[in-house]
This record gives structure tokens, sequence and C-alpha cells, in this order.
């Protein structure tokens, strides 16, 4: 906004009082992130701006890092196994947390406190710990092999193999698909499903076509979390599985520690990085789009 003075030249005039406040506001925002910013740009920007540059400067500048990663058989079939591991672990943890999650939200206080402390309780334990505890339980004489061999379904050797893998896994990372899921159910109006059974529709049916599609965007924050950390996984493969089982962790580990390849292993990273981000848009593209549950927030079940 401009005013004219007799001299006929134009002066700012002084910003409102409400539009000042408002970028106080921002810049105390701004001051507040500035800590994250910096520390996400020592330990995360620099660090992966110097792995893309050694990818394409070691040991000669130009693609051929990658063009030989992608004509390597090995490395095409370990980049497939860490995404068919990943996809197994997810869908592990949404078929166990969204029953807990649910039982959670229905149970008296005292309960769901005992249900809330037994998720935390992993949060608590070192990882080596858990790992090492299911190195023992999965062994050919364990207590998952003896539980098998009740239902008819043992000796079954797991210690070694993708599906011991997967197991080990999917106990790591239910807690982050427990705890996305149970924060979207709470904020449910159960109403909505009375509403639907009084409607006539049958409880299954209000609970398939009102309660599971707002539960949704719960399910798809907690499977990007579970999606994108098992792609990084290094320390559970590592000790449950074997070699032949490897991910791509254990691949960059190698090329760094052992061949002393820097320049493939930064275009290893910099692929489990792109994988992790195309993954990332694509849920999330999929979530703002998603017709259903978007309408269903608003509480307009139809």
């Amino acid at each position: 906004m401009v005013s004219v003075s007799p001299a006929g030249t134009a002066a700012a005039a002084p910003a409102p009082p409400a539009v000042s406040r408002t970028r106080r506001a921002g810049r105390a925002l701004l001051l507040f992130a500035l800590p994250a910013v910096i520390v996400l740009g020592v330990f995360f920007v620099v660090p992966a701006i110097r792995l893309a540059w050694l990818s394409v400067s070691t040991p000669e500048f130009g693609i051929g890092n990658y063009t030989g990663l992608a004509t390597d058989g090995v490395v095409v079939t370990v980049v497939l196994r860490t995404l068919g591991m990943a996809a197994v672990v997810t869908v592990l943890c949404v078929l166990c947390a969204y029953p807990y999650a649910y039982l959670m939200t229905i149970v008296g206080p005292r309960w769901r406190a005992v249900l809330t402390a037994l998720v935390l309780l992993p949060f608590w334990t070192s990882l080596m710990a858990r790992t090492f505890a299911w190195v023992v339980l999965l062994q050919d004489t364990g207590v998952v092999n003896a539980l098998l061999a009740v239902v008819g379904l043992g000796p079954t050797r797991l210690l070694g193999t993708t599906a011991g893998v997967s197991i080990a896994m999917a106990q790591v990372m239910l807690p982050f698909m427990v705890l996305p899921v149970y924060a979207a159910m709470r904020g449910i109006d159960r109403r909505l499903v009375d509403a639907a059974m009084g409607l006539g529709a049958r409880p299954i049916n209000a609970f398939l076509r009102v309660y599971l599609p707002l539960s949704l965007r719960g399910v798809a924050a907690g499977a990007t979390l579970v999606m994108v950390l098992s792609l990084g996984f290094y320390v559970t493969p590592s000790l449950v599985g074997s070699p032949q089982q490897s991910m791509l962790a254990q691949l960059i580990s190698v090329q760094v520690n052992q061949l002393l390849n820097f320049g493939a292993a930064g275009a290893l990273a910099v692929t489990l990085l792109v994988v992790t981000l195309v993954l990332v848009a694509g849920v999330q593209r999929l979530t703002r789009t998603g017709g259903a549950p978007a309408a269903l927030v608003g509480g307009t079940a139809s």
C-alpha cells in the first residue's frame, strides 16, 4: 500500500499491526527451526552430496558406477530382494498392528496403559539384544520351531533364511506401525459407525465402509515409516540372515569395508536414497488423491 506526497512522490505506508505480528511470528518460527536445519544440513545434506559426488567421480568422472551396478546381476538381485523384504515386513506389521491398535481404542484406561507399555517396551530395549534373542528363538531347537511343531508345521529351518529375517524385522518394526494407526483411530468419531448401523448397515459393513477408510491415513503413515526404515536395515539381516540373503545395506558395507570401492558404495547409497524418495512421494500422492478417506474425514460418510 502506497501514499502520494504533496510533491508527487510515492512513499511506502507503514504495515498494519496484524501483518507486523505475522512477520514477527514467522521470524520466531524460523529461529526455533534453525538448530534442526543446521543439524540436518551438516549431518545429512552434506554427507549425501559427498556420496553423490563420490559416485560420479571415483575412480573416474562419469556414470560408470551406475551403469556397472545396473548390469550387475548380483546387485539387481539384492535391490529386488531388499524391496521384497521391506514389502513383506510392512504387510506383516499391518496385519499385526491394526487389530492391536483397534484393541487399544476399545479397552479401558488400565488395559490401554498395559498395551501401550507393551508397544513401547521394544524402544527401551537394545536392538542388538532383541536381535540376539531372535537368533536364539529361531534356532532349529528354539521356541518358534517348538510352537510350529505343535501345529504340525515344524521343524522348519528359520535361522539364516528370508522367513526368519522377515519375522525378526517385523517384531522390531511393529511399534512404528502401531503408534500411527492408534493415533488415527483415536481421532475417529465412533458415532459415524453407530449412525451407519442405525441406518441398517451390518456391523461388518459399517466397519469396512466407515471405520476402515477413516483409519487408512494412519495405516499409510505407519506403512511408509516401516517400509522406509526396512529398506536400510542392517543389524537384524546381518545377524539373523545369511550372506545369501543379504540386503542393500549389507552390500554397501561390503563395498566400503572390504572392497574399499567408495564409488560403487556411493552409487548404491544414492540408489537407496532415490528409491526411498520415490516411495515416499508415491504414498503422499496416493493419500492426497484418496477420495474416500478424504471425504470421510470431513464427517460425511457416503
